[in-house]
């Protein structure tokens, strides 16, 4: 999708991208199944925003939509389209004018819609009136940033395809979408490897004043704040990943493994997160303080590998 080839045929039927932003993705449901062959998930990290912006706009929910970072981005269709933006919470501008945040909007042929910068949160998804059409890899349209598989992050000047849209978009929910945390509560399942930790670093898992650092991104969600003790040296031979693994790295610091996760890691996992919880780990901006709380522990247990990937 980069450079010149099909631009006229293209972006008569697609869009322009007239500002990448920070990192910009086309990102749909993911690619599950595949960890067998060591293909993460990917997919977006805010899977109920991306759902909605879907609904609002008429699509299925597992079409392809854009996962903005941060900054936003600007885009140019080639065709009048549909297009609602979700997420985190910022401005939204056609051809420079306000325009809704959250609900449908018709942008028209060659006009500019502009997603500025988040005013809090991380992540903004973008969809439009029949999906980003690029071709699937492994039944997913998902950009997975550690493997490759997928369209690369966006660039000035790319143009990418746009379907046919399929229906009248759903009215906004009724209820008001839940805005960025400003304490990321993560509730969490004690083991496979809880016993290479001392009580002591148990404790500091659960009592410890974590921060969401700056270096997190689609892979996981690394964290600034006191180290967990070991109670056992070395390291594991290579097991089995999962979404939401609270992996610990030699610096004792945990990190949770986010949707570009490897599928498997030789750090030990003291805990996984309730899957539920990790849409507000996608919008936790960096210095956003972070709370674990256990509500089941086990004792060793099977492997990481061995529950869902």
């Amino acid at each position: 999708m980069h450079g010149a080839s099909g631009v006229s045929s293209v972006a008569r039927d697609g869009f322009t991208v007239v500002r990448a932003g920070a990192l910009t993705t086309v990102q749909d449901l993911g690619r599950p199944g595949h960890a067998h062959l060591g293909v993460p998930h990917a997919g977006a990290l805010d899977a109920p925003a991306a759902r909605l912006a879907n609904r609002l706009v008429g699509n299925a929910d597992g079409a392809a939509v854009l996962e903005t970072t941060l900054t936003g981005c600007a885009l140019r269709p080639g065709r009048q389209v549909t297009v609602a933006v979700t997420g985190a919470p910022g401005p939204v501008l056609v051809d420079g004018r306000p325009a809704a945040w959250g609900a449908p909007v018709l942008v028209p042929a060659g006009g500019v819609l502009e997603v500025a910068p988040a005013r809090s949160g991380v992540r903004a998804y973008v969809a439009f009136g029949g999906g980003v059409a690029v071709a699937p890899v492994l039944g997913s349209r998902s950009t997975d940033l550690l493997s490759g598989l997928g369209p690369a992050p966006l660039r000035d000047g790319d143009v990418l395809p746009l379907g046919r849209p399929t229906g009248p978009g759903a009215p906004p929910d009724a209820l008001p979408w839940p805005a960025p945390p400003a304490e990321l509560v993560l509730r969490v399942r004690l083991g496979p490897r809880a016993d290479w930790f001392t009580d002591a670093g148990l404790r500091t898992l659960t009592a410890g004043a974590f921060r969401v650092s700056s270096a997190s991104n689609r892979i996981g969600l690394r964290t600034e704040g006191p180290s967990l003790e070991r109670a056992r040296s070395g390291e594991l031979a290579s097991e089995g990943m999962v979404t939401g693994a609270v992996q610990v790295p030699p610096d004792g610091r945990p990190v949770v493994f986010l949707a570009d996760h490897p599928t498997t890691g030789g750090y030990p996992v003291v805990a996984v997160v309730r899957s539920a919880d990790l849409p507000a780990a996608a919008q936790a901006a960096p210095g956003t303080p972070i709370r674990f709380v256990v509500t089941r522990a086990t004792a060793g247990g099977p492997a990481a590998g061995r529950a869902r990937a």
